[in-house]
């Protein structure tokens, strides 16, 4: 093995022809060629051949020919004529033999003790022998492998080294077919390093010379094992020079790029490991792999340069000549992707494996990064990758000559970028790379520098940030000073539809920078227009950065760039330019469908709207300290932009939007929290929904034919034909939100005709209908105009004309519209909507208002106060202030609902009782069937009061759920009591009066106390709880105290209207009989002792009740008398005790009476 080179091995040309049994090329080989072939041609020619056909049989006698004339050819064939039987059991045996009694045994069964040395007794034995030899020798070698754990070791073998006999021994192995297929798994990992390795390597690669077509699977092999990389890049290089490419990216470019750059850190850490090692050695002679690798590599970069030439052009160039004239020629075009795999492969090599370039290679880098390439978009990334390896390896820049090559090239990177970006048709351009890294530089974020490099390579590598410090010197101080970056990023032309489609450095990018930076305020910049005009240019899906640059715009609007300059803040969007964007949809939600501007840029507008008032609310206190006052945008633009309409349409595109939806949810619900009413996401869904897809199906001709002026005809002949605005509005059903904005106006401005007597109640549902779908897409506009339709009409009185803005300083203008609305349902659906949607609205306008004033008495407040730790007294009365007013006018809401529930003066003439409105089970069970009349009529509970109640109640609950506070305020306010079984049965929320009754009770008013007692009765029968149970017992305590505490006058005021309440005590709770029984006969002794003229006629109501008590089973004969049961007994008597006494009576009695029922 160790000449090697003077062996003759087959020839690639001899194998495949074998390979392919082709007489033809076997009959042109060479004698000495032949001779290699010779043991498998004579077992093909003398084995049985599996083909039988003619032609088989003319080759085989070809080959007998060609085997004819070879004298070697007999001994051949005395080897394939032993006994291979009896060879393999000897084999065996001995093979187990020398596993027993280890690998240094000189005992062998193929071979008997030798007489002479090994090479003699070949060269004397017969053929069977021979054969038993060089298995014997070979299986002595398999048996130190094997002990060896598979560690190279070197063993000298008399006969395998013998030239006179190799051709003899190699014919042997052939027929012995010995191959070592764990030549690849067995070996070592890093194969330059040892002699084995080495050698391993050298006998593959003979191999794979032999037969080309299996080098690449075994180069797959070795990277799979992550072993012998030399024999990898080895046969790579082979393979190379037999697939030469001027033009395509080589094959050892692409390999040593996959293991470097592959997602496979165990074969990056291998091959790096290679790549240190290989450069550690002393020997870098043309026998190392490494050096072949680095040469060939050398010689393709040199092979693509434009001309070979030195940094030393620069300064022998005429000064007059222009540089990129003849001394820097261009890189040709179709060399610059095989230019851009080299760059990212030696960037690989240097950052990731550790490899250090000499000066040629240096120099010839250099020489590539620094052409010029087409302007193509292959140009722009090579010029892009050229960049971020000057920036990554400034090691590559050593002299003054090749630093002013490298000042000489970016500064035409600079000149050529616009040529670039509008040849090439790359938004993506360097020129923003540049300008960002000028940016970083400045504002020392040499992080973000790195970052950017790695990003830009497809990389991560190791870039310490003090071997920027000279390229920071070359870019701040030659190339971009600040100012020039500021004034060339103004300059820059935005990104014509901008999404994140486009990826790599945008201008957007070094915007962002600058404005973190505070630049453009330093320098006195107007960044405005620009970042409007890209606002303007932006398209689906949206870029990343579009949100963060608006952020950051925000803030530097409202913050000064220093304290020492308050005024170096940026100009705001101007209210025109915020007006053109939405020109498409001008006039608050008329939508037209002619939108010069994409949804995105709309969109992206209203978040720099919504997010600058934000910001400016929560940045008052500052600015107030810095005495300075940005304006806000005022009301009327805020009314005529359809917030509503863009948060629907980006709900449909949030995939495309990505946080931009979540973001204007987010600002809606802070600051107008009246357009995120659940119940309108909800009616949203179902107009959305399949339902919607369906009448979208059934939309005709007829319904699109529909003009409002149409529509405003048919409601003016209402008086006298319903027909045809019930079919014009049927049709206008089955249009989509956007359609039915331009009959907005008809239809609310004719509300109120539908107030008068004989409109079908379908054509109300209908407008009802049509209205909610009206409020998904302009509920503010929608509103005002509902609001002013539905004034009441007064003769000679003009109108008033309510603006936005009045209807969230005063809510309850909802409320005063005609009395009529009371009484139709569907109108009174929607006159609640805009009540809830305007409370919200007055909340979010008054803590606005709060925070823009929070600082006008400030100063004056705090000199007058002058204590230490006072300074916050001001603010924390207007916030109490404002509190109490948003109590106040939602109890206010409250109270005009719960009166607009009681039946009017006309309903309760025509006999409408409010007390059967809500029967309660009981009493519908022991209704009586000569009332069944009466429950036709005046309880009918289809009556539109009994709709108006329930949708009362509904708004009631979301109030109550909303602020538990509202319930407590509007019970101590009290409202009459015949709404309590409405209020306890219709509010499901209730319940939570149960947490405040007590403290209700102990107020000292004694209207405030009836009223709880009669509330608490509701309650405890609607919630038979714990907690009434303990609330009820401490009622019936706080009656038996104010039995001792009240004059006669307020004792008759305060029990007449609360006995009958404890009847209600009793049904919900059994156990407070007793505690009841006590305080009614304790009530008769009172008032029986304060009644000197008609004691006679008391004392036996007494002595009753106190029969009753002990012996209960006697009230059945006293309820056998009609008097007593029907309470008439001296009911002419004016007597307040005397009236009481019979009212004890009567409660006692209807107690008794419903506790048998219940039995």
């Amino acid at each position: 093995m160790t000449e090697c080179t003077s062996l003759q091995f087959v020839s690639p040309f001899a194998f495949e022809a074998m390979q392919k049994v082709d007489v033809v090329r076997l009959a042109s080989l060479s004698d000495p060629e032949l001779r290699l072939l010779l043991p498998c041609l004579v077992r093909m020619a003398l084995c049985a051949p599996a083909d039988q056909s003619q032609s088989w049989a003319q080759d085989k006698k070809l080959i007998l020919r060609l085997l004819s004339g070879v004298e070697a050819v007999n001994s051949i064939v005395a080897l394939l004529s032993v006994d291979f039987h009896a060879l393999e059991q000897d084999a065996s045996k001995e093979q187990q033999l020398r596993h027993k009694l280890g690998g240094g045994s000189g005992e062998s069964i193929l071979v008997s003790q030798l007489q002479h040395g090994l090479t003699l007794e070949f060269e004397h034995s017969d053929s069977p022998r021979r054969l038993r030899l060089v298995l014997s020798e070979l299986l002595a070698i398999m048996n130190k492998v094997s002990e060896s754990n598979g560690e190279f070791f070197f063993k000298s073998s008399e006969l395998f080294e013998s030239p006179v006999y190799l051709e003899e021994a190699a014919d042997v192995l052939c027929i012995l077919q010995a191959v070592c297929r764990g030549l690849i798994k067995n070996g070592e990992r890093q194969d330059e390093e040892s002699l084995g390795g080495r050698r391993r390597t050298d006998a593959l690669r003979f191999l794979c010379k032999m037969n080309p077509s299996q080098a690449l699977k075994v180069r797959g092999m070795v990277v799979e094992e992550c072993h012998l990389p030399g024999l990898g890049v080895a046969l790579t290089l082979d393979h190379t020079k037999n697939e030469a490419c001027e033009d395509g990216v080589s094959d050892l470019v692409c390999f040593v790029s996959g293991l470097l750059l592959g997602t496979n850190a165990k074969v990056r850490t291998w091959f790096g490991t290679f790549i240190r090692n290989g450069q550690q050695r002393k020997r870098e002679t043309s026998s190392s792999v490494l050096w072949q690798m680095r040469r060939q590599l050398l010689l393709e970069l040199m092979g693509i340069l434009p001309t070979v030439r030195s940094t030393r052009i620069v300064e022998e160039a005429d000064v007059d000549m222009e540089p990129n004239v003849s001394v820097y020629s261009r890189l040709k075009e179709e060399h610059v992707v095989k230019a851009s795999a080299l760059l990212r492969l030696y960037c690989a090599l240097m950052g990731i494996a550790g490899l250090k370039p000499t000066e040629e290679e240096a120099e010839q880098l250099l020489q590539l990064m620094t052409s010029r390439p087409p302007a193509t978009p292959a140009g722009v990334r090579f010029v892009s990758l050229s960049f971020c390896m000057l920036l990554a390896f400034s090691t590559l820049v050593s002299t003054p000559e090749q630093e002013q090559l490298m000042v000489v090239w970016l500064s035409w990177m600079i000149k050529e970028e616009a040529y670039f970006e509008s040849t090439s048709g790359v938004s993506a351009s360097f020129g923003e790379m540049l300008l960002l890294v000028a940016m970083y530089f400045h504002s020392n974020q040499l992080s973000a520098i790195i970052d950017l490099v790695c990003s830009t390579l497809g990389m991560k590598i190791v870039i310490k940030p003090s071997s920027l410090s000279r390229m920071k010197t070359i870019f701040t101080q030659e190339i971009f000073t600040e100012q020039v970056v500021t004034a060339h990023a103004v300059r820059v032309p935005v990104t014509s539809n901008l999404s994140a489609n486009i990826t790599g450095f945008l201008p957007i990018h070094c915007i962002y920078q600058l404005l973190r930076s505070r630049s453009f305020t330093k320098h006195k910049v107007s960044i405005k227009d620009w970042i409007y005009r890209q606002l303007c240019e932006t398209s689906t899906p949206l870029h990343p950065q579009l949100l963060p640059l608006i952020d950051v715009y925000i803030n530097s609007i409202l913050t000064p760039a220093s304290k020492s300059n308050p005024q170096a803040t940026n100009q705001p969007v101007t209210e025109q330019e915020i007006l053109n964007i939405f020109q498409g949809v001008i006039g608050g939600d008329n939508i037209r469908f002619n939108q010069r501007f994409s949804i995105t840029a709309q969109l992206l507008v209203l978040y720099y709207i919504l997010s600058y008032e934000e910001a400016l609310l929560a940045n008052t206190k500052t600015l107030a300290a810095m005495q300075r006052k940005p304006k806000s945008y005022s009301s009327s633009l805020m009314d005529q932009i359809p917030i509503k309409f863009l948060i629907r349409q980006a709900q449909g595109l949030q995939q495309e939007l990505g946080g931009l939806h979540s973001a204007l949810l987010r600002l809606l619900a802070t600051n107008y929290p009246h357009l995120c009413i659940v119940d309108d996401w909800i009616c949203e869904e179902e107009i959305t929904g399949t339902d919607a897809l369906l009448r979208r199906m059934l939309l005709t001709n007829n319904a699109k034919n529909h003009s409002p002026k149409q529509l405003q005809e048919a409601f003016s002949a209402v008086p006298v034909n319903h027909t045809q605005v019930m079919q014009i509005i049927e049709h206008l059903t089955l249009l989509s939100a956007s359609e039915l904005i331009p009959y907005a106006e008809v239809l609310t401005s004719n509300m109120n005709q539908l107030l008068n007597s004989g409109v079908p109640r379908r054509i109300l549902q209908t407008v009802n209908k049509l209205w909610m779908v009206l409020n998904t897409v302009m509920p503010r506009r929608l509103w005002v105009m509902t609001v002013n339709a539905l004034q009441p009409s007064i003769k000679f009185v003009r109108q008033q004309k309510y603006t936005q803005n009045d209807l969230m300083i005063d809510p309850l203008i909802v409320l005063r519209c005609d009395q009529r609305v009371h009484r139709c349902p569907p109108l009174m659906d929607i006159t609640l909507h805009m009540l809830n949607g305007y409370l919200l609205a007055s909340k979010a306008y008054l803590s606005a208002h709060l925070k823009e004033t929070a600082e006008q008495d400030r100063p004056s407040q705090n000199n007058t106060i002058g204590l230490v730790g006072q300074t916050d007294a001001p603010e924390v009365t207007r916030e109490e202030l404002k509190n109490a007013l948003l109590a106040a006018q939602d109890s206010a809401a409250v109270q005009i609902l719960l009166e607009i529930c009681l039946p009017t003066e006309e309903e309760k003439a025509n006999g409408v009782n409010p007390d059967s409105l809500l029967r309660n089970v009981q009493s519908v069970i022991t209704t009586s069937a000569p009332n069944k009349g009466i429950e036709e009529g005046e309880d009918n509970l289809l009556c539109n009061l009994r709709e108006v109640q329930c949708l009362i109640c509904c708004l009631l609950h979301q109030m109550y759920i909303a602020d538990p506070n509202i319930a407590k305020l509007v019970h101590f306010q009290g409202y009459p009591c015949e709404l309590l079984p409405l209020t306890v049965a219709g509010i499901p929320s209730m319940h939570i009066c149960l947490d405040f009754i007590p403290e209700l009770i102990a107020q000292p008013e004694l209207e405030k106390q009836i009223f709880a007692i009669q509330l608490l009765s509701h309650l405890c029968i609607q919630y038979a709880l714990p907690k009434s149970l303990s609330v009820a017992r401490l009622a019936v305590n706080v009656m038996g105290t104010l039995l001792t505490v009240l004059t006669q006058a307020k004792r008759y005021a305060f029990f007449m209207p609360t006995l009958p309440s404890l009847v209600s005590f009793c049904r919900a709770f059994p156990p407070l009989y007793e505690d009841i029984m006590s305080l009614l006969i304790q009530i008769g002794q009172v008032c029986a002792s304060d009644v000197a003229t008609q004691t006679r006629d008391i004392d036996p109501i007494i002595t009753r009740l106190q029969q009753i008590k002990e012996k209960p089973g006697g009230w059945s004969q006293i309820c056998k008398d009609s008097s007593y049961k029907n309470g008439s007994r001296d009911t002419g008597s004016m007597d307040p005790d005397v009236q009481l006494c019979h009212c004890i009576e009567r409660t006692v009695i209807e107690i008794i009476n419903m506790s048998v029922s219940g039995i």
